[in-house]
């Protein structure tokens, strides 16, 4: 039987990628988008996308009911991509700028685990994947906000892992580093939003630093950064295998990090991502 996954953030990047080269693969692909017309884009290429806003819980239940009402109320697996980020210093942030990411980048998530394991438990089976990030691993100066949703959801999926032993429902995290996608790009409305730069304590350090690396063309590739195929490639391996591994890492600078944070004291781990 065709098998199916609902597929998160697939306006573009890694959740478009991911969509298109599982459809390919004969998958039964759900592409969900947060805006309608990109959820329009997708259905051009021949795959189902309903529209799915991870801080509106009632477009999660239409979207679980449109993939069930097609798929005979089964639902095999879900990768969880959708996500934003806000920059700026801890000291900065406003607390309903928290709220507003931790509202998609982890209560969205949860939402979305807690109404497909139902399903899952139904039918005996089932994968989710959350996509955490290098930074659900260490943290960076600016990306406090990201830094902290990324903690929050390794927390809630390394917990339903093992609270999930005792079944055939496999929970995974997918753990990217530098991939080429828009995430930067989309991150400056929020920035604008939430963080009043200008009156900061650190207004010279916006200046040299993060402003100029989110206003500034790219003039090429991060260090170490890999497309959103890299990440695709992954997924699919968590998807395929019989004994799927609890993480996936993607890029050399994931697996450093994961090295580092289990061989390091917090004071020498602090002194490396400083000069970073």
């Amino acid at each position: 039987m065709q098998k199916s996954i609902l597929i998160t953030g697939c306006s573009s990047g890694i959740g478009l990628d991911c969509a298109k080269t599982l459809h390919a693969m004969g998958w039964l692909v759900f592409a969900s988008c947060r805006k309608q017309k990109d959820c329009d884009r997708i259905v051009q290429m021949g795959i189902h996308a309903p529209r799915l806003d991870y801080a509106d819980s009632q477009s999660i239940t239409e979207t679980l009911a449109y993939i069930t009402n097609r798929t005979d109320g089964t639902l095999d697996a879900v990768f969880n991509n959708g996500a934003f980020a806000v920059p700026g210093a801890v000291e900065d942030l406003p607390t309903d700028a928290l709220r507003s990411i931790y509202e998609t980048n982890v209560f969205g998530y949860h939402e979305v685990m807690r109404q497909v394991l139902p399903i899952m438990r139904t039918q005996g089976h089932g994968r989710i994947l959350n996509c955490s990030s290098v930074l659900g691993l260490v943290v960076m100066r600016w990306r406090g906000a990201y830094t902290s949703s990324k903690f929050a959801l390794e927390g809630l999926t390394d917990t339903l892992r093992i609270e999930m032993r005792d079944t055939n429902i496999k929970i995974i995290l997918i753990e990217p580093g530098p991939i080429g996608t828009k995430i930067r790009e989309n991150s400056i409305p929020h920035f604008e939003k939430w963080v009043d730069w200008k009156n900061s304590p650190r207004k010279a350090q916006y200046e040299t630093g993060l402003l100029k690396r989110l206003y500034s063309p790219k003039d090429g590739p991060d260090a170490f950064e890999l497309p959103a195929s890299a990440v695709t490639a992954k997924v699919i391996r968590a998807l395929e295998r019989v004994n799927p591994k609890p993480r996936y890492y993607v890029t050399k600078p994931t697996y450093v990090m994961g090295v580092l944070r289990r061989i390091l004291p917090t004071q020498a781990l602090d002194w490396v991502i400083s000069r970073m």
